[in-house]
């Protein structure tokens, strides 16, 4: 049985950075951030084993388990297990904390990765599951292996926690379409809600516009928009897609710049928007952290956007006149 999600405002707190993403982010900053962001009216909140081995979940955990759980959704992911043994990390989440990760898609796997998430999150259940990273940006070659256990193991028993009512939605958490548009059109499995990040922004939708967006709407599985900002990209980061930013992206950048300048739009505004409007979007997630780019995001949801800067976009081919634009 699917429940419907609906996300107060249309903005959840991810919480990739909390788990020192690309830096190691003070405990302070990193709590007043998560205060911040409830104080501010966010209730939807997105996390995962992954980020950082625990980390950002532990730090998600001290500060809404002093809320009512009804209160809140909360979403986390499986397909990773946290391990007691330490190793020496390299890459996004060098700076959390040194456990070792195990993937495991299987049933035992994902009960396992469960449980262990609310114990970090100090909580009694999960609202929604994503399985997370089955997909060929992390898996390489084997990522087909690994969907097939996927299918077979935390596809089926996440189908049965949901019409169970223990969850309320399970889908993918990937960066790439492909994976949720298989899932999509399995025959014995039925996500309701996916999180595609980077797939669906002002930088990079038009693959999402041919097949993931209207397969959501036909299927009735819904989707929350992560990295609407490409990693930073669009802002003026260093990063796209959680990669060093390449000389073409920052160009396309330029021109996005040049556009909102010559309007006057802020392009976080822009994005954010961008990213919320199409109908199978359920919410977006933005990941900080900074307490007041918490402020800034929910400005953004409602800030006055001339229709000339979208038409201005598409005739220089910067959005496909495919995309549902904010206010049409």
């Amino acid at each position: 049985m699917k429940h419907d999600v609906t996300v107060k405002n249309k903005l959840g707190l991810g919480t990739a950075p909390l788990g020192n993403m690309f830096r190691d982010v003070p405990e302070k900053e990193a709590m007043e951030t998560i205060q911040t962001a409830w104080d501010e009216g966010i209730r939807y909140f997105d996390t995962a084993p992954f980020y950082g081995a625990g980390l950002a979940e532990s730090r998600l955990g001290e500060i809404l388990s002093s809320y009512k759980r009804d209160d809140y959704l909360l979403s986390s992911k499986v397909g990773r297990i946290v391990l007691d043994e330490k190793e020496e990390k390299e890459g996004l989440f060098e700076f959390g904390r040194q456990n070792k990760i195990q993937t495991d898609y299987t049933e035992a796997g994902t009960l396992k990765s469960i449980e262990d998430s609310l114990k970090r999150l100090k909580t009694d259940r999960l609202d929604m599951v994503y399985v997370h990273d089955v997909s060929p940006d992390f898996l390489g070659d084997e990522w087909i292996t690994k969907f097939d256990e996927a299918r077979n193991g935390a596809f089926k028993v996440l189908d049965r926690l949901r019409d169970e009512g223990v969850i309320k939605a399970w889908g993918l958490g990937v960066n790439t379409t492909t994976p949720i548009e298989i899932a999509l059109e399995l025959e014995h499995a039925h996500p309701d809600l996916s999180l595609s990040a980077t797939q669906y922004t002002l930088l990079q939708h038009e693959r999402a516009l041919e097949r993931m967006m209207p397969l959501a709407e036909e299927k009735g599985g819904g989707l929350v928009i992560g990295s609407a900002f490409n990693s930073g990209a669009l802002l003026g980061g260093d990063f796209f897609d959680y990669k060093e930013i390449t000389p073409e992206i920052k160009r396309k950048v330029e021109q996005f710049t040049h556009v909102a300048r010559n309007h006057g739009v802020n392009l976080k505004d822009a994005a954010l928007q961008f990213s919320s409007a199409h109908p199978a979007v359920k919410a977006v997630v933005t990941g900080s952290t900074r307490p007041d780019r918490i402020k800034e995001d929910l400005q953004a949801m409602t800030a006055n956007i001339p229709a000339a800067f979208w038409q201005e976009l598409i005739e220089m081919g910067l959005v496909s006149p495919k995309a549902i634009l904010p206010g049409k």
